[in-house]
């Protein structure tokens, strides 16, 4: 875990990082962080020729995948291989040129689940190494150049969301529901951290209790953005709750669905240029809906809860918590206002990604008036 959290670390501060495995090992660069030099020093670490790794998401979008949709590891121009990596994974570019590529191998598309973990661009540049590369192996000897078995990381990402710590709480009487509880979790990697919410005396507590499993928004919950409804949703959530008798409200740590806030912007930027929120994602990447609810259920466990009443639009929240063992009792919609800032943005989700807005849409939605 320790060596994982290092990985992840170094790609987002623009460190390359070895991944060993049996068939061949890499270097690989996180290509948001990508230079010249940086480049030239990987270089001078591994012989092979460095190529670009990009997901499944962004080939379809760049239409470079003839359908198959599998992720992609691609030659760069041996001259500016640079400029290269950066047109192919992140420029909105019309009419890409492939100078060859083939399908990502397992190892490959693993060493791209970690720039996801590090919340970076799901694209890398990678350069094949051997016990040849005696400049490398005398680095990684040294602990300057970090190497992490390939094997590791699917399984490292899963355990670390299933094993939260429980590491402080206290009482935090809220304008919508004065009787309350904060409590934070953290990932056993110690990157990321959750709350638990806990409304009311549980002890009173309906015997199901209402759920409300909210992402982070920067942008929304606390400073108002119109581009969506998560602020009001939010404050709703609470006061709903406490209205109801009390419940849970678990504030999660996936702002932009999973990509995290630096990708929410570049999908924002590229929401200006016409795409809606799905396609924005897919350009950079993204799948259209990156989030995992393993640490949910584990809060949940901790929390002594396997039965609620869910508080969401979104028929995949319903799906994960029950894969993990939490009986849903019933649903309950939460709805913030339209406007024309986020319309565009809810009719996606409605229409593309198959969440409950037809109310909120139509102007017919009860936001919990209260």
């Amino acid at each position: 875990m320790q060596r994982i959290r290092r990985a992840l670390i170094d790609l987002r501060r623009g460190e390359p990082v070895h991944l060993a495995h049996p068939a061949g090992g890499m270097l690989i660069l996180a290509l948001e962080n990508l230079s010249d030099a940086l480049l030239g020093r990987a270089r001078t670490l591994a012989a092979g020729d460095p190529y670009l790794l990009i997901t499944r998401h962004r080939a379809h979008a760049m239409g470079l995948d003839d359908g198959d949709r599998h992720d992609l590891a691609m030659t760069l121009d041996a001259d500016h291989p640079v400029e290269t990596a950066i047109e192919l994974a992140s420029d909105q570019a019309d009419s890409p040129v492939d100078r060859g590529s083939r399908a990502a191998e397992a190892a490959e598309q693993e060493a791209l689940n970690l720039a996801r973990q590090a919340t970076l661009l799901p694209a890398l540049v990678a350069i094949a190494t051997g016990e040849e590369d005696a400049r490398l192996n005398d680095e990684i000897g040294r602990g300057e150049v970090l190497s992490i078995e390939i094997t590791d990381i699917h399984s490292a990402c899963i355990e670390n969301a299933r094993q939260p710590e429980r590491i402080s709480e206290a009482r935090v009487p809220l304008a919508d529901a004065e009787q309350s509880r904060f409590i934070l979790y953290r990932e056993a990697d110690g990157l990321l951290e959750h709350v638990a919410l806990i409304v009311g005396d549980p002890t009173q507590w309906p015997d199901t209790p209402a759920l409300r499993m909210h992402s982070a928004c920067l942008t929304g919950d606390l400073f108002g953005s119109l581009r969506c409804d998560c602020g009001e949703q939010l404050r709703s959530a609470v006061g709903t709750i406490a209205d109801e008798g009390g419940g849970i409200l678990l504030y999660l740590a996936q702002e932009g669905r999973g990509i995290g806030l630096a990708n929410k912007l570049r999908a924002y930027g590229l929401q200006d240029t016409g795409l809606d929120t799905v396609d924005a994602d897919r350009l950079l990447g993204f799948g259209a809906d990156e989030r995992r609810y393993e640490v949910a259920a584990a809060m949940l466990d901790d929390l002594g809860i396997d039965r609620v009443r869910l508080m969401t639009n979104n028929p995949g929240k319903i799906a994960a918590l029950e894969r993990h063992g939490i009986e849903i009792a019933g649903r309950e919609a939460i709805h913030g206002a339209l406007n024309r800032h986020n319309q565009r943005y809810l009719t996606t989700k409605a229409e593309r990604a198959g969440h409950w807005l037809e109310e909120v849409i139509t102007g017919t939605a009860d936001r919990h008036s209260r």
